[in-house]
């Protein structure tokens, strides 16, 4: 299978250009993961969603998500909350091969990549999580092109 081609930086541009500066955080992760779902469903991403930490720190809350919801709250074992925990991207490209540390919300998503957000003071706040049916859907270019994104939209540092 041919590996998905996902322009970031067209994304980005489109992203610069539709994202009033006046928006609170809640309102660019909505139009963000709205924006991403638009550019990236029919490259491979079956779902797509941003978790934030919870108060007590312990638990990753749902906060929005496309094209429905998914399991919430998750605990701090699966990849997103690995990349929480260490502060950086996790690409699976096969989450079968991860056992009890992968969290099943979907049975049928078979990849994933997911890149944590940063305050400006540096605490990760949550992260971005892509799922796919395909196995080896993500690469680390996907992480960078997110993180880029995402920092273009205020969103991490």
């Amino acid at each position: 299978m041919e590996p998905f081609v996902r322009d970031y930086q067209a994304c980005e541009r489109r992203l610069a250009a539709t994202l009033p500066a006046h928006l609170g955080r809640e309102e660019r992760l909505r139009v963000c993961v709205e924006l991403l779902w638009e550019h990236l469903r029919s490259r491979g991403v079956h779902w797509l969603g941003v978790y934030l930490i919870n108060e007590s720190r312990d638990a990753l809350l749902l906060h929005e998500c496309r094209p429905g919801p998914a399991c919430s709250p998750i605990p701090l074992h699966g990849v997103c909350g690995r990349a929480w925990k260490e502060g950086r991207p996790q690409v699976v490209q096969d989450v079968t091969a991860l056992g009890e540390a992968h969290i099943v919300c979907d049975p049928a998503n078979l990849s994933e990549v997911v890149v944590p957000l940063f305050d400006p003071d540096g605490t990760c706040y949550g992260v971005l999580d892509l799922d796919s049916r395909q196995k080896a859907a993500f690469a680390q270019a996907d992480a960078e092109g997110l993180r880029r994104l995402l920092q273009s939209a205020g969103l991490t540092v």
